[in-house]
């Protein structure tokens, strides 16, 4: 495969040491807001980490919740092909002895092979934060990392708030180091815990420590200035050579370095060795697993793996693509399991068009008037303020109305919505009474439903399911609504999308409309003319 964007440093990159992942999703990445992990979710995660080549798994403190614990012991029953399992603790306590410490125990308890000891380089944490003396602080890194080494198969040292301590006092936070070298760490983790730290800094400062220290060095920061991924992949241009994150970013306050972006970097970019290459065709669905499972939208622009990634729509910029994708992709979509897009706008060209006919099966030749008759109505229905980036099967349909190809399912005679409050106490009743024709017959059904666009699909899938029993599989999963001109106040425009589905696929179409009801009466028509071509389509 090509590999696009490779820098001019690829050959010295590639001599160097495999780079290992540690991941931190089931721990660190739990600290986000709104990210929840049940036992069984980190189970499952755990054993998708592994199989994408994960080096490092990081499942949670067993010392801090008894979830954790549980689950530490659950994964004793599952074995991993790759990745080793890590347990995280903080140091013994100040004033303690490593051996009494009840978070050494359950560390051991967990029965992981790799233990990550946390410990204070920032001067100012050790007294304010912990309330005791530097030099005790050395004591229970040194302490905690001895007790630990012959009792498990690999200790690592995070040395939190290691670039802020070293700004303010680069002796003591070198010396936190030292201490934990010497008491036998496999590996030294630089922490910019308060993700303050900016590439030019970060680099000077793990130079100066290379120059201190011979154990192999990792790297952990968080994104607080938006420079996680960068200050990751500068700290492994100066041989670190662990890099520590969570997958999609997920984090305390602003997240962490997102590995997600980071492998594909490492791989693709700077010709390292770190999960195996064709691994990396997993990544976008590992990220999306991961983002359902948090119950979490996927970001949509999220570097390599989001639906936007590899979105074209400027005309100009889609027809480069079509003669040489270089033009406007780093690299090829399909290596990290994406797949290009090209949007229709009132930016649109014929390049646009042509490819969204044949991503579609319509065959339209570029010198004919039908690419322009499409292009026309497109951008006569957005100064409307129709919008079809988010509304394919729309856009489908609509391209099938202007080539005089479309065969319509059923007719409206009309349809009439009526909101009554009874009480008020109760909530208000909706009710909506549909007449169309459908294969020559008037069909006039009435429903109610939660709120006037319920009541009126369901009104409309009674009078259509006779029909075309395929449309019972059909669920409407998501409705917004957007305002266009809200100077004009309740007069103003609207536009609903709505997103269908039928366990199959799922698809979204648009309405525009004065009215509200006549806007989500055009988007449910076209979800039910969408599905019922599609079905149509399909059948041999």
């Amino acid at each position: 495969m090509t590999l696009r964007g490779a820098g001019a440093h690829h050959d010295d990159y590639a001599m160097r040491q495999l780079i290992t992942i540690y991941d931190t999703t089931l721990r660190d990445g739990t600290q986000g807001e709104g990210v929840s992990f049940s036992m069984e979710d980190k189970v499952r995660l755990a054993s998708r980490l592994d199989a994408l080549g994960i080096h490092y798994i990081e499942g949670g403190w067993p010392g801090s919740n008894p979830k954790d614990l549980r689950f530490f012991r659950r994964m004793q029953d599952v074995t991993l092909k790759h990745a080793k399992l890590a347990a995280f603790s903080m140091t013994r306590r100040a004033g303690g002895t490593a051996e009494s410490d009840a978070n050494m125990q359950a560390l051991l308890d967990a029965g992981a092979p790799v233990a990550t000891i946390v410990g204070k380089a920032w001067d100012f944490q050790v007294t304010h934060a912990l309330s005791t003396t530097l030099d005790e602080n050395l004591k229970m890194i040194a302490d905690t990392i001895a007790f630990l080494r012959p009792r498990t198969e690999e200790v690592m040292f995070d040395a939190e708030h290691f670039f802020d301590g070293f700004r303010r006092n680069r002796e003591y936070a070198l010396a936190t180091l030292r201490a934990a070298e010497a008491a036998g760490a496999h590996w030294l983790v630089l922490c910019d815990t308060n993700g303050g730290t900016l590439p030019r800094d970060l680099v000077a400062i793990v130079q100066a420590v290379k120059t201190a220290v011979k154990a192999p060095l990792g790297i952990h920061v968080h994104n607080d200035a938006e420079c996680a991924v960068a200050n990751s992949l500068a700290a492994v241009g100066e041989g670190v050579r662990q890099v520590q994150g969570t997958m999609n970013g997920y984090g305390e306050r602003c997240g962490n370095a997102n590995l997600v972006s980071i492998i594909p970097s490492l791989v693709l970019k700077m010709g390292l060795d770190c999960i195996p290459e064709p691994n990396l065709h997993e990544l976008r669905d590992v990220s999306r697993f991961v983002s359902e499972l948090a119950n979490r939208k996927p970001w949509a622009a999220q570097p390599y793996v989001g639906d936007s990634a590899f979105a074209h729509k400027g005309g100009m910029h889609v027809s480069a693509v079509l003669k040489h994708p270089e033009t406007y992709e780093h690299i090829e979509p399909a290596a990290v399991g994406n797949r290009r897009r090209v949007l229709v706008s009132e930016l649109a060209g014929k390049s646009n068009i042509l490819w969204k006919a044949r991503e579609y099966g319509i065959d339209i030749d570029r010198d004919t008037p039908d690419s322009r008759r499409i292009l026309d109505e497109l951008k006569a229905l957005e100064d409307q303020g129709f919008q079809f980036e988010g509304a394919e099967a729309s856009f489908e349909l609509l391209m099938e109305r202007a080539l005089g190809r479309h065969k319509p399912y059923f007719e409206l005679d009309a349809y009439r919505v009526i909101v009554e409050e009874q009480s008020h106490a109760a909530e208000p009743v909706a009710e909506a009474t549909v007449r169309v024709r459908v294969k020559g017959s008037l069909e006039h059904t009435a429903a109610s439903g939660n709120g006037p666009v319920n009541a009126l699909d369901h009104a409309l899938r009674k009078a259509l399911e006779e029909f075309y029993p395929n449309l019972r599989a059909m669920r409407l999963l998501d409705y917004k609504v957007r305002i266009l001109d809200e100077s004009k106040g309740t007069a103003a425009k609207t536009r609903v999308l709505i997103t269908s589905g039928d366990g199959e696929e799922t698809w979204g179409t648009v309405g525009v409309a004065d009215n509200i009801i006549e806007a989500s009466w055009q988007a449910l028509v076209d979800s039910i003319e969408y599905k019922l071509r599609r079905d149509e389509r399909a059948r041999p």
